[in-house]
C-alpha cells in the first residue's frame, strides 16, 4: 500500500504531536525533553501551528496510519525560528519533519518535503527555506539530494544548539 500526503485534520493533531516527540527525543545528540522542555511542549502541541494563517500541518499516512508529518509555512513571517529566516520575502519554509521509526526508508520524508515544495511553487514563491541540525544527518543528506544548498546567513543557535539553514530556489 502506498503512502499518501494530505492536510492533517484536527483529530490527528494529538497523534502527530506524540509522533513528533517520539522522533525528536530519539535523535542521537539532540537535546532531550528534560534539557529543552519548551521545545518538546511545542512538538506535543503541534496543532497550535495551524492557528497561523499561512501554516498547514501535512500528514503522511500508510493504510490510514500516521507515519510522518511536517509543518508547512507559506509566509516566512510565521516560521518562528531564530536568525533572519522570518524576514525572508517571496519564500516558504517547512519545519519539524518527522517520520515514524517503522516507516524509515520508505521515502516518507522525501514525499513530505516534495509536497511542501509543490505548495510553494503553486503559490508562486521564489524559494524554500529550512533548517536542520547535526543530529538530523539523514534528513540533511536527503535535503541536499533534493537540491537544497547550505545558506550560512540563515544559521542560528537555539539554546546552545547550532541550527543550520538551507535554501532551495524554486
Amino acid at each position: 500500500m502506498s503512502v499518501t500526503v494530505s492536510q492533517a485534520q484536527p483529530k490527528d493533531h494529538t497523534t502527530i504531536g506524540k509522533l513528533m516527540v517520539e522522533v525528536y527525543s530519539n535523535l542521537k545528540g539532540f537535546p532531550s525533553p528534560k534539557e529543552q522542555p519548551k521545545y518538546y511542549d511545542m512538538l506535543g502541541n503541534i496543532g497550535e501551528f495551524t492557528k497561523k494563517e499561512s501554516v498547514e500541518l501535512l500528514v503522511a499516512k500508510k493504510e490510514d496510519e500516521i507515519v510522518g508529518a511536517v509543518v508547512y509555512i507559506g509566509d516566512m513571517k510565521d516560521y518562528g525560528s531564530g536568525g533572519i529566516a522570518t524576514q525572508q520575502k517571496d519564500a516558504a519554509g517547512f519545519r519539524l519533519l518527522a517520520v515514524s521509526q517503522k516507516a524509515r526508508g520508505l521515502g516518507v520524508g522525501r514525499l513530505l518535503s516534495m509536497a511542501c515544495i509543490e505548495k510553494a511553487k503553486e503559490s508562486g514563491l521564489k524559494e524554500m527555506i529550512i533548517h536542520t541540525t547535526e543530529s538530523m544527518k539523514v534528513a540533511w543528506d536527503m535535503y541536499e539530494r533534493i537540491g537544497f544548498q547550505r545558506s550560512e546567513d540563515l544559521d542560528f543557535e537555539q539554546s546552545g544548539l547550532p541550527v543550520f539553514g538551507f535554501r532551495l530556489g524554486l
